[in-house]
């Protein structure tokens, strides 16, 4: 199934501690570029995490965002009460050597600016017992992209499937002006001669006419641009991730769009090259964000 890069999931994982929340967004882009945005993961995951992510997600601009709601009372710090005391004992002897007095309620106040009396300090968030619970929120998250990834896909599918049937239908129209475009040359030809007054072999003439008409002619064009838009649908149907192929397919149409343009010579004809062009240009643009 066809896959966009543009995607979006959401998941939870309820700690002891707390709640922590995983937001996974994608966009388009040449590889697999991962960023993770919060300090919440243990070091020694954060590997796995990022292996995970670039085995399901492919390709893409992959950020993931992680947020950690505590529970009350959990971010609460402990004050080591003995060491406010010390403190305390001690403002209280410098106070008197120094012939200070000040107020029992200001050493204390002061003393519980000092951040080293607070036991604990920043508890792990996710310790080793409950990991296991992080890795499900993961792949619930994971799984969430790849749907929403599938859905976006099946539109891009069907959008770049009828524009290239489009294209098709184009190239049937070219071939229908093809008998009156080399009717139109060899009259052209003909005209300017009499207007020239330009007295023309009718064997030499011919015979020029046939090499000036293999020049113009687009059968080969047309074969390989059928060719190419049969071998672009195929890939799209069959390959797991045909983004990047996609891209050479479209550059090889393109080609022969132009080619076709060149040796048009034939206003209905080039109208519909520029149609064509319009089409191919849009196909681009969407298969870009095809994985």
């Amino acid at each position: 199934m066809v896959q966009s890069m543009t995607g979006y999931g959401r998941s939870e994982a309820l700690l002891s501690s707390g709640k922590l929340t995983l937001e996974i967004r994608t966009l388009n882009g040449k590889g697999c570029d991962i960023s993770v945005k919060g300090y919440f993961l243990p070091k020694d995951k954060e590997l796995w995490v990022r292996q995970r992510m670039a085995e399901t997600l492919v390709r893409g601009t992959i950020d993931l965002f992680l947020s950690f709601e505590p529970k009350a009372g959990a971010a609460a710090r402990t004050i080591d009460a003995a060491l406010v005391e010390n403190y305390f004992r001690q403002m209280e002897a410098i106070g008197a050597r120094m012939g200070i007095e000040a107020a029992q309620e200001t050493y204390l106040q002061t003393i519980l600016r000092f951040s080293d009396i607070y036991e604990g300090g920043r508890q792990e968030i996710v310790p080793e017992a409950e990991w296991p619970l992080v890795a499900q929120a993961l792949e619930q998250c994971l799984e969430a992209v790849v749907n929403y990834r599938r859905t976006e896909g099946e539109i891009l599918r069907k959008d770049v499937c009828s524009r290239v049937a489009t294209i098709l239908a184009l190239e049937d129209e070219v071939e229908s002006h093809e008998g009156e475009r080399l009717e139109a040359v060899r009259s052209r030809l003909m005209k300017n001669a009499e207007e020239l007054r330009i007295k023309l072999d009718p064997e030499r003439f011919e015979q020029e006419m046939v090499f000036y008409l293999e020049k113009l002619d687009i059968n080969e064009e047309k074969v390989r641009l059928r060719q190419h838009c049969r071998y672009f649908l195929d890939t799209l149907e069959n390959e797991p991730y045909p983004g990047k192929k996609l891209g050479f397919i479209i550059q090889e149409m393109g080609r022969e769009i132009n080619t076709t343009g060149s040796k048009a010579n034939h206003a209905a004809i080039q109208a519909c090259v520029v149609r064509m062009k319009d089409e191919l240009e849009k196909v681009r643009e969407q298969s870009m964000n095809i994985l």
